[in-house]
């Protein structure tokens, strides 16, 4: 069969493929966005007004934590640093990152007031419109957000992004349990899917790249990925999976890996993050960032809006999108696109959702329980699709309220 295009490529017949990846904890940039979601739930856990937009840099044997924190919590840095490193699996040298013994920089400063004091005095209280004490919290920063859902999937995610993730979690699932106890923690997953109009109708290409021990061989890597690692989790899709073609670490050998191969930064990895290059995204990352800063809430309430838009039956795929600026509560502009798929105008699913739900930063924080240190979860595996409970914004619950639309 022809290599699939990366991104959609539509043909006479009108089929088209797409492409979404995953990594795993032990790439070196989820392993900076855990060491920064870590310190974040660890203020957040002494301290619920913490605001924090903290950045991680893992590279050699070095770990550099810088940014913002202003909070009246004491949380041990270093510590944490190396408990999270470990955790993950990078316990010696030979895999990238001995967190023992790496070293560990602390480079943390309270937040600026210039923007402290729009958070504490928003703009509608500067200009005396402020009526309700949601009016009186501003955002962190100003920016624009979307959220997204479709039909693809029970937990309406895209079919590419969501198989991905899963993969991801069975290599990191394997290697713990021991049932190929010669990985490392480092890896990507990389999904094709194979579309016929709007509908995904087969899984075409795998591309699995899993750091490894030396002494292990590329076919019987090959051969215990295809067993305990794509047979479990493609057998959960209703979409055909018998001519998927697999690749297992196509240059022949992964044994460096981690921060040793490649540096990891906070919030380089927001299209794994969200949804995979299917919806578009608003260019601000999540992780180290409390609720306060609306790249993160904002983006998490948009979820849940549109994910709640097609569990209403008003459309089968739904993009939501919301603009603030900085120190103001209440958005400056919103807006819903179905994409041609509602059932009503898109114009009425927006007047719905701007009657059922209140978008200002701290209604936001509110409704879904933004203060509780529940951010370590999210980190790897994407931020949307997994119904856990700590996961507000992935329940249902405004649905029924939405179908008034129709």
């Amino acid at each position: 069969m022809t290599t699939p295009s990366p991104i959609w490529c539509k043909t006479k017949t009108d089929v088209s493929f797409f492409t979404s990846e995953s990594v795993t904890e032990g790439h070196p940039d989820k392993v900076a966005d855990a060491i920064s979601d870590g310190l974040l739930d660890a203020m957040l856990s002494q301290d619920e007004t913490s605001r924090c937009a903290i950045e991680t840099m893992a590279a050699g044997g070095v770990v550099l934590v810088a940014g913002e924190a202003t909070t009246k919590s004491y949380v041990d840095v270093t510590s944490l640093v190396r408990r999270t490193l470990t955790r993950i699996g990078y316990d010696n040298p030979e895999r990238g990152l001995d967190g023992r013994s790496c070293g560990v920089l602390v480079a943390l400063n309270n937040q600026s007031p210039d923007i402290a004091q729009g958070l504490v005095t928003s703009w509608e209280t500067r200009m005396g419109l402020a009526r309700e004490a949601a009016d009186r919290q501003g955002a962190g920063d100003q920016g624009m957000m979307f959220g997204y859902a479709c039909s693809e999937t029970p937990t309406l995610m895209p079919l590419p992004i969501d198989v991905a993730h899963r993969l991801a979690e069975q290599l990191a699932l394997v290697r713990r349990s021991g049932t190929m106890g010669y990985l490392r923690p480092d890896g990507k997953t990389q999904v094709t899917v194979r579309y016929e109009g709007d509908r995904p109708v087969a899984i075409a290409t795998v591309v699995i790249s899993a750091q490894h021990d030396p002494d292990v061989s590329l076919h019987q890597l090959t051969a215990d990925v295809l067993q305990f690692v794509l047979a479990p989790v493609v057998s959960r899709y209703d979409v055909d999976a018998s001519q998927i073609e697999l690749l297992v670490n196509p240059t022949g050998r992964f044994v460096i890996g981690g921060p040793m191969g490649d540096a990891g930064l906070t919030g380089r990895k927001i299209i794994v993050d969200t949804y995979g290059g299917m919806a578009r995204h608003g260019g601000g990352a999540f992780s180290g960032k409390d609720a306060t800063k609306v790249d993160r809430s904002a983006a998490y309430a948009l979820r849940w809006v549109a994910k709640n838009v097609v569990a209403a039956g008003l459309a089968t795929r739904c993009e939501a999108q919301a603009a603030y600026a900085i120190g103001r509560a209440h958005p400056v502009s919103v807006a819903i696109d179905t994409f041609g798929t509602g059932v009503v105008p898109d114009s009425r699913i927006t007047d719905a959702v701007m009657d059922v739900v209140d978008l200002r930063p701290a209604s936001i924080i509110e409704r879904l329980g933004l203060r509780r240190p529940i951010f370590s979860q999210t980190t790897c595996y994407g931020h949307f699709g997994r119904e856990l409970d700590d996961f507000t914004w992935e329940r249902r619950d405004i649905a029924a309220q939405l179908q008034q639309a129709r």
